[in-house]
């Protein structure tokens, strides 16, 4: 038992948060499920279906989905449209090197403060299961008006990493340290 816990009392979380603290963020939140493809569908979106069976399985809920070209304007006014009514939104595709993809500088040039962190580690597990070509992954998170934006890959095994290993553990207490 650490030297400053008495005893009968609970095990404290990072910076003293009670696990009380931590379980009363458990609610279901609101997410927006955002495909940025120019060739996607809604029948062959098959990232955005995997991100949006994983948080309702999380359960959460699925109060915003749909595909946008891969065009800065266009995925800059769905974030700004959408997220004010949400929790948090999830970007999948358009964070590739080509010229078209631009969802990474969008995303950047809304945030208020970027969670370096979630790069960092997306590109840590990336390299973990597929080597060097991790080095080309630019995921990115953040805060947006008081919102958790994050934009991942548009791979399906991307999302799937990105949602099971990082957002979802985390999700409730970012949205909980942004006071929603």
């Amino acid at each position: 038992m650490p030297s400053h816990q008495h005893p009968g009392q609970k095990p404290q979380g990072h910076q003293g948060e009670s696990r009380a603290h931590h379980d009363d963020a458990r609610k279901s939140l609101k997410l927006g499920v955002i495909t940025a493809s120019d060739t996607r569908t809604r029948e062959t979106d098959e990232s955005g279906a995997v991100v949006r069976v994983l948080v309702e399985a999380a359960g959460h809920r699925v109060a915003h989905y749909e595909i946008v070209p891969d065009e800065a304007a266009r995925i800059r006014a769905a974030i700004t449209a959408n997220l004010p009514a949400l929790d948090a939104i999830i970007i999948n595709g358009g964070t590739g090197i080509s010229p078209r993809d631009t969802t990474v500088e969008v995303v950047r040039a809304v945030l208020d403060k970027e969670l370096a962190g979630f790069g960092e580690l997306f590109r840590m597990l990336s390299w973990q299961e597929v080597g060097s070509k991790a080095m080309m992954s630019r995921a990115v998170a953040g805060v947006s008006g008081g919102k958790l934006l994050v934009a991942i890959p548009g791979s399906p095994a991307a999302c799937r990493l990105a949602l099971e290993r990082l957002i979802i553990p985390e999700l409730h207490h970012i949205v909980a340290q942004l006071g929603l």
